[in-house]
């Protein structure tokens, strides 16, 4: 099992920026791919994005392309999640995420261990 703790949450203004941290431990990080998955107030959990285990390959949901980059660092056992041109849809519970064998990067079951989210709150 990995434990993951997320943190940089907080609030900020539309069009402002932050980055989300995601510490893991446990395992060997660089076995796992990564994700970050996002739930607002009274809907669904949903993807936002996820990277490969080599770090090579990033996926994004369409509604984050161009304003989000995922990244790693394997050294340092942590994924990155920068957030720019920050939208108040963006308000959510931000989760990350670890998969062993995850081969569809934007399915939530595809992914064994979670974070316990961290809040951002994009206000207008």
């Amino acid at each position: 099992q990995v434990q993951l703790v997320e943190s940089g949450g907080g609030l900020v203004q539309a069009g402002g920026s932050l980055r989300l941290s995601c510490a893991a431990s446990g395992r060997t990080f660089s076995n796992y791919a990564m994700g970050w998955f996002r739930q607002a107030p009274g809907k669904e959990r949903e993807f936002v994005a996820a990277i490969t285990r080599s770090g090579i390959g990033t996926f994004y949901a369409d509604s984050v392309k161009g304003r989000f980059t995922i990244s790693r660092d394997n050294a340092k056992n942590t994924v990155y999640l920068q957030m720019n041109s920050l939208e108040p849809e963006d308000t959510a519970v931000y989760y990350c995420a670890a998969g062993r064998f995850t081969a569809r990067y934007r399915l939530q079951n595809e992914y064994d261990d979670w974070g316990q989210g961290t809040q951002v709150t994009v206000s207008s």
